[in-house]
């Protein structure tokens, strides 16, 4: 079985617990969530399937839904829809944030991943991880309209494979 059919059939079996659900939530309006918290609402869930340059579909889901063992897991905090552009010296990130105030977003680096979070009534959480490594410190982030974009700049190989000459004693 293909990867794409393997998805397919886990948004089918998603499709057919959210039915369950929600016959469930006119009668019980709230979910569980994470920790025993209770999620209300809203819900999201959506996927973007792409082409890879070897021939094989490769599906991102995103939003606060996933297909659980038993029914769909509900979390308090969002998955947005993230876009990560390789442009040769450095990285550019995008990230669809609606609904939020510049001063509510969090964004916290290291050399290998990224994560974004927010604060308030939204809730957004996404961690990303780079294949190459990056300068943290180097990171640039704009907020317009409800999309985060974020610019870091990635090590050049020799810093990484700088040494340092240890003497013997």
């Amino acid at each position: 079985m293909s990867e794409f059919d393997e998805w397919f059939r886990r948004v089918r079996k998603l499709m057919d617990e959210f039915d369950k659900m929600f016959e469930e939530m006119i009668r019980e309006p709230f979910i569980e969530g994470r920790g025993g918290s209770r999620v209300i609402g809203p819900y999201y869930y959506g996927f973007s399937v792409e082409i890879g340059p070897d021939g094989v579909p490769k599906v991102r889901e995103w939003g606060n839904i996933r297909p659980g063992p038993v029914k769909p897991v509900i979390r308090d905090a969002i998955e947005p829809f993230t876009d990560v552009f390789d442009e040769g010296d450095y990285y550019r990130v995008i990230v669809d944030i609606p609904g939020v105030e510049k001063d509510q977003i969090n964004i916290e680096a290291t050399e290998n991943s990224m994560i974004i979070s927010t604060s308030g009534d939204r809730k957004y959480y996404k961690e990303i991880t780079f294949k190459d490594a990056i300068k943290p410190d180097t990171a640039k982030a704009q907020y317009k309209n409800g999309v985060l974009t974020i610019t870091v700049e990635k090590k050049v190989k020799k810093e990484r494979e700088k040494g340092v000459k240890i003497k013997v004693e």
